[in-house]
This record gives C-alpha cells, sequence and structure tokens, in this order.
C-alpha cells in the first residue's frame, strides 16, 4: 500500500509535489479508508487541473521513479545518462537533480526509498524499513560515498557498493545480488504497481496483461457487468477457442501468450488503429449482444470486437489491470481514468476501490480526471481530491489537496472548483450565447 509519493524538478514540477494516501481526519466516509496504524490510508485520489497544468506529470514522475528503479541494473551502463528530465524554465534547475521518494508497505512492514539523480550521476539514495515498527536504515548513499547500519549484512553490502557505479542505484544492483532487505523492498515495485499506460518514447506498450490468467474472464465480466448490451463473449486465438469460465493455464504456449499480448495491446490504442489492429490480429473475439429475429424473438446476435465502442475496449483494456490490483492489494495508476467511458462507469470504477467488499485486499487507485461530476458524486472524500495548477509567472506545477482549503461539510465543491474558488481551472473568456 502506498502512503505517500514525493519528487521535486521533474518535467513541469520545479518545487517538491506530495501525493499522500493519509487521511485528513474527516469523519465522513471513514468505512472506506484502509486499515493502517489509527487512521488508515486512502483508496483513492483524484487528480484534477486544466489542460497543460501538470496533472499527467504526476502520474509520469511516478512511473519514471518506478521503471528506473526495475531497471536501472540493465540499462545504465557505465556512460549511459540518466533520463531524468528536469525543470527547464529557469537558469538553474537544469543543474540541479531530479529526487523521488515512496513511502509504502509490503508485508506489514513499512518501507521508505528515496533517490536525487542529475543527467549524470546518482547524488543521493536511501532505503529505510521497519521490520519491528522502528525505522532502521538498509543504506544510505552521498554519492559514492555509501553508509550501512552494523550487523551481519554489512561486509556484503560493502562489496556490492564497489560494484555500483555512479549512474547506477545501489538499489537495483543490490537485488541482482540477491541482498535480501533490497530484494523484499523491491517486490512491491515489481508486483504490485501497474500503470494505464507507458510513457517512454521508445516504446507505446501498454501494461502488459497476457499472463494474468484472469485476464479474458476479466475483460467479459466487466463488459456485462457495466450495462454495454453484451451478454457473452468468445475468444479465440490462433483457431484455439479460451474459455473465461476459469483462469487461463500456467502453460499457454509462447505464440498465445504473444498473441495476448498483441491483443492488450490493441484494446488501448488510438480507435482508429485499434480497429484496424483488433482486425488484423490473432486473437478473435465475438461478443453476442441480444436482438429480435424474424419471429420477434429474442435472439443472441453475434459481433465482432472491432465493431464494438471506443469506450467498450476503453474499459476492456483497464479490466484486467483493475481486477489484478483488487485481488493482490496493488496500487493502479491512470491518466485520464474517464476517457471515452461514461462518467457513471467511471464512477463504477472508483467504487471498486471505495468499497471495502469489493476491495478486501486494500487496493488503491490514483487517476487524473476532468470528469467534475465525481466531485458531488458522494463517492469519495474531500482529502481524496487533489489539484494540479501551473504559475503563470514562473511556468512550474504544483499539487495540493483540498483539505488545504477551508470547506464547509456541506460545500458544493464542484460548483466551487468550476468558479475557480480552489485554482486548477482555465481562464476563458466564453461568448455570451
Amino acid at each position: 500500500m502506498l502512503i505517500e509519493f514525493k519528487f521535486s524538478n521533474y518535467r513541469s514540477f520545479r518545487d517538491e509535489g506530495c501525493l499522500s494516501m493519509e487521511p485528513m481526519g474527516l469523519s465522513r466516509m471513514k468505512e472506506c479508508l484502509i486499515p493502517y496504524k489509527a487512521a488508515g490510508l486512502l483508496p483513492s485520489v483524484a487528480l484534477f487541473g486544466k489542460n497543460g497544468g501538470g496533472k499527467t506529470n504526476v502520474i509520469r514522475a511516478f512511473w519514471f521513479g518506478v521503471k528506473f528503479i526495475c531497471n536501472a541494473q540493465r540499462t545504465q551502463h557505465e556512460t549511459a545518462p540518466i533520463p531524468v528530465q528536469p525543470f527547464l524554465l529557469d537558469d538553474t534547475s537544469q543543474n540541479e537533480p531530479t529526487a523521488f521518494e515512496f513511502s509504502y508497505i509490503l508485508d506489514n512492514i513499512k518501507y521508505v526509498y528515496g533517490f536525487a539523480a542529475t543527467r549524470t550521476a546518482v547524488v543521493k539514495e536511501y532505503l529505510y524499513h521497519s521490520p519491528k515498527g522502528q525505522k532502521a536504515m538498509v543504506f544510505s548513499r552521498s554519492g559514492q560515498n555509501f553508509e550501512f547500519r552494523e550487523g551481519p549484512d554489512k561486509k556484503k553490502r560493502e562489496l556490492i557498493s564497489e560494484a555500483v557505479a555512479p549512474n547506477q542505484l545501489y538499489f537495483s544492483v543490490a537485488c541482482t545480488m540477491n541482498e535480501q532487505a533490497c530484494m523484499s523492498a523491491m517486490r512491491w515495485f515489481r508486483e504490485y504497481l501497474l500503470f494505464s499506460r507507458d510513457y517512454t518514447d521508445l516504446s507505446d506498450q501498454l501494461i502488459d496483461h497476457a499472463e494474468n490468467p484472469n485476464m479474458l474472464q476479466a475483460i467479459k465480466r466487466y463488459a456485462i457487468e457495466a450495462d454495454l448490451g453484451i451478454q457473452d463473449m468468445k475468444f479465440e486465438v490462433k483457431n484455439t477457442e479460451l474459455t473465461t469460465a476459469d483462469q487461463l493455464p500456467a502453460d499457454l504456449p509462447e505464440g498465445i501468450i504473444a498473441a495476448l499480448k498483441q491483443f492488450a495491446k490493441a484494446l488501448s490504442d488510438a480507435p482508429n488503429v485499434s480497429e484496424r489492429k483488433l482486425q488484423m490480429g490473432e486473437v478473435n473475439v465475438t461478443s453476442f449482444h441480444r436482438g429480435l429475429d424474424k419471429e420477434g424473438q429474442a435472439h443472441l446476435y453475434d459481433l465482432p470486437l472491432s465493431v464494438e465502442s471506443d469506450g467498450t475496449r476503453q474499459l476492456m483494456a483497464l479490466a484486467p489491470a483493475i481486477e489484478y490490483v483488487l485481488s493482490c492489494g496493488g496500487v493502479l495508476l491512470v491518466d485520464e481514468l474517464e476517457n471515452r467511458i461514461h462518467p457513471l462507469l467511471m464512477q463504477l470504477i472508483v467504487s471498486k476501490f471505495q468499497n471495502p467488499k469489493s476491495n478486501p485486499n486494500h487496493a488503491q487507485l490514483i487517476f487524473t480526471t476532468h470528469n467534475t461530476e465525481l466531485l458531488d458524486a458522494g463517492l469519495i472524500r474531500k482529502d481524496q481530491i487533489y489539484f494540479v495548477d501551473k504559475d503563470k509567472t514562473s511556468g512550474s506545477s504544483s499539487l495540493y489537496s483540498i483539505s488545504e482549503f477551508s470547506t464547509t461539510t456541506n460545500e458544493n465543491i464542484r460548483k466551487g472548483y468550476l468558479l475557480g474558488k480552489y485554482g486548477a481551472t482555465p481562464e476563458l473568456d466564453i461568448e455570451e450565447v
């Protein structure tokens, strides 16, 4: 479970942004909180703001931090630059380090991991954990100077540090050398975080669900539950029908896995690209809709998935990721959750995380949105509402919670936001009609 994410000097954010999942002590809707200590944790957070304000950069900062942590030992050869993207709209920030910090819970142990880096070197890095309830240092780094706490693992950690290049993370390298504390902390980054899309310029591959045994089952269930008119679905890969009644077998042939990966990608592509790829792909998906035959009797008619609406395909693309994090207690980050889907379907997705009955494993959802109806839907607490705005003078984005404002219990948040009370809205001269 995520407790807090901090970042600074990344893209449009010059100063530190902090996304906290800790509640603010409100009396309303306590039942949705995830059990943690006395106060609990928030199951979801919504980020609102104008176009170009920096909402996506919050998700992107999280994505970059996670991907660099998981891949630094493979991608950072001796001369490779660190692909940080600092704030560029002043004279100094581009030469300053970009920083990330993650505070989270895994297996009832709290971890705090962070690093700061320029294009040429990691300037700071640290990992703390609390296996016995008290915060203890695993390692701390300043440049190429490493510090380790006294204990039986100190010598091994010192040896590992000698193999860490200036442009590499100790955390990542230590995991390749089976350093147990780092490996335990790394599991959260590798197994419990999902993103609705990648942000790299090298590949537009979406999050990979093909090896998730519940993938097809989740797609079918969400399609039916969302009242899309679909009564049933059939999946065929390379002329082999895959059942949705049970989990996919663990020993699927590589060819079928590759086809499913292609299918998962096609679902979330741009509408015109998605339709073409679904028509040409090796996964044949048929949806069954109710209609009337020539006798006026109810009958199920089959349609290829390529002719389903863009919104239907978008929901199907999200379904496996949603079900995965709900089943394992992970964190799902989605940019523009409402993209191509009805506001009520968006509320359905959010409600799955808000309701302890559908979220028994304490999954969390972080998403950006323009759907202001969510502000007054009675579905989320006030402390689950964040705004992202950009300063006109400096060009720097800021992230802040509505909790920083004085709001009454019955205040119309949506109206106040659209009137500009909380910032993060465009200033427009709308012509009178």
